[in-house]
């Protein structure tokens, strides 16, 4: 029984850092689909998601999570947040 939980934790570990190493860059928009512009964005938990237009922020301020984990389940990982200057 140990060697069959240890083996499901190291399937479930490869999993989890397979997907993470395949994520891509952000190219399209989680609210409307458009490509980025990075000029345009809005950082949360340390994630910095970029938009199509301005218009696109506030539907996403209101549930980021929900536009977060679209891109993560489209196979994008969203920027992280630059460190802030000292």
């Amino acid at each position: 029984m140990k060697t069959i939980t240890t083996l499901a934790v190291l399937i479930a570990a490869t999993c989890i850092f397979t997907t993470a190493a395949l994520a891509k860059p952000q190219t399209h928009c989680p609210v409307m689909g458009g490509k980025i512009n990075t000029e345009l964005y809005a950082d949360h938990n340390g994630k910095r998601v970029y938009f199509c237009c301005a218009g696109c922020i506030e539907p996403f301020k209101k549930n980021p999570e929900k536009f977060i984990k679209k891109l993560e389940d489209a196979g994008y990982e969203p920027a992280k947040t630059p460190a802030a200057k000292k």
